[in-house]
């Protein structure tokens, strides 16, 4: 139904040529079918030689990560911030274009952990300048082909976007091809039902990522998944799924996802669990359609 996919985040960060190298062709041999690929900085990776190592391996390039640290901001910043942010993310739709990934995902508008009490005027004033900010970005992708996935993350992380209902409203206007990226870490914890607000955003979903309630592997924990992935399949939404999580031993991507503790035995064993879960999921789907 799906392809499953993974990040290599769960193993390293930076994830650059030389983590990409080691980690490829382990990523192939556990068993996933794509990859995501985070840029935290422009150069960290080569697309044409990333492109040709995951085709090596048969691997499809997801998605590229969009990687909002203090200083990248959409608005709600000085003009020349929002300027550098602006060139970042054309670097990231031009990665994209060159590995052949169909979108660039991420909390676009504002950095991650930056928040700020906003009235409703003050909200809707963001929204705008995020969007008159964000459409030179979608303009040069979509000349590329490529989509742009805006995600809402948890209530600790943004103030600007904490379900996909505000995601939908802050993107209304924008050209067709920037959507919605999800992650079910975030709706689990600001959806009050999690697989209707998916049903409502399905038009707009442009990628898709995964990982148990505590970031650990999908499958171990409380989230329905079997709910989860009859509600994605009922969308329409034909890309992959893919496994978002993190090391604890890396000390940025650590603090800023408050990983303060291993997730699971090994990083090997949480990706190997979590793709054995969801393939357990959409087997049963397969063999229950009309659940």
């Amino acid at each position: 139904m799906y392809a499953i996919g993974v990040n290599p985040w769960v193993w390293a960060s930076p994830v650059d040529d030389e983590a990409l190298a080691e980690l490829i062709p382990r990523i192939a041999a556990f068993g996933f079918e794509a990859v995501e690929l985070p840029i935290e900085q422009p150069g960290d990776w080569d697309p044409v030689r990333t492109r040709d190592l995951l085709a090596s391996y048969r691997l499809a390039p997801a998605a590229v990560c969009a990687v909002t640290p203090p200083g990248r901001e959409l608005v709600d910043a000085p003009a020349a911030v929002v300027e550098s942010t602006v060139a970042y993310l054309r670097t990231c739709v031009e990665a994209a274009a060159a590995v052949g990934a169909p979108a660039v995902g991420g909390p676009v508008y504002a950095s991650v952990g930056r928040t700020w009490r906003m009235s409703g005027p003050q909200r809707s004033a963001c929204y705008a300048d995020f969007r008159k900010a964000l459409a030179p970005v979608a303009d040069h992708a979509g000349e590329r082909g490529v989509s742009i996935g805006v995600e809402a993350l948890n209530r600790y992380e943004t103030s600007v976007v904490n379900t996909l209902e505000q995601a939908v409203d802050l993107i209304d206007g924008l050209p067709p091809n920037v959507g919605l990226m999800i992650d079910t870490y975030h709706l689990n914890i600001e959806e009050a039902d999690p697989y209707t607000a998916l049903a409502a955003a399905g038009p707009h979903i442009k990628h898709v990522q995964v990982s148990g309630t505590n970031r650990g592997a999908p499958g171990a924990d409380h989230f329905d998944w079997r709910r989860f992935f009859t509600a994605l399949r009922a969308t329409g939404y034909p890309g992959a799924v893919c496994i978002e999580s993190f090391t604890a031993q890396n000390e940025t991507i650590a603090t800023a996802a408050s990983i303060w503790r291993p997730l699971a035995r090994s990083q090997d064993q949480l990706a190997v669990e979590g793709l054995a879960n969801l393939r357990a999921v959409l087997r049963w789907i397969d063999r229950n359609p009309d659940t």
